[in-house]
């Protein structure tokens, strides 16, 4: 549970970013692409919550797929095929359209958490190894 503790902090900062941007911005490109590279990081927080902090790269590299699995999904109209196109909630949480922009963006974004994954691994592992010296 120790190691779930701050994915789920994060998670729920990323949550807010995100309500804040969506409530605040409107038609620019914080909203439109902002909001698709802070999402991978908040589906990676989520997952590594439920794991516990297992391998952030292969975790990162499914949240990308998962990414584009959703947005490939939108480009087919999965809401409505499914018949929940009715529902705004659904149609918001699936989304309706597909753009290639997206794509760049989740991948943005998981490249961006693949950095902080590997800075984070080499800061850690030099305290360690820094605190054994002493």
């Amino acid at each position: 549970m120790k190691k779930r503790i701050p994915y789920i902090i994060i998670l729920i900062l990323l949550i807010v970013v995100e309500v804040i941007i969506a409530i605040t911005q409107h038609n620019n490109w914080l909203r439109s692409y902002g909001g698709d590279v802070i999402v991978v990081w908040a589906v990676y927080c989520l997952v590594q919550s439920v794991i516990g902090g297992k391998n952030p790269y292969i975790t990162h590299i499914g949240v990308l797929f998962f990414a584009f699995l959703v947005e490939f999904l939108q480009y087919i109209h999965i809401v409505d095929l499914i018949g929940l196109g009715h529902i705004e909630f659904f149609r918001v949480l699936i989304g309706t359209s597909f753009a290639v922009e997206d794509l760049y963006s989740y991948a943005l974004g998981t490249a961006i958490g693949i950095a902080g994954s590997f800075i984070y691994s080499k800061v850690k592992k030099y305290n360690i190894n820094s605190k054994e010296i002493e």
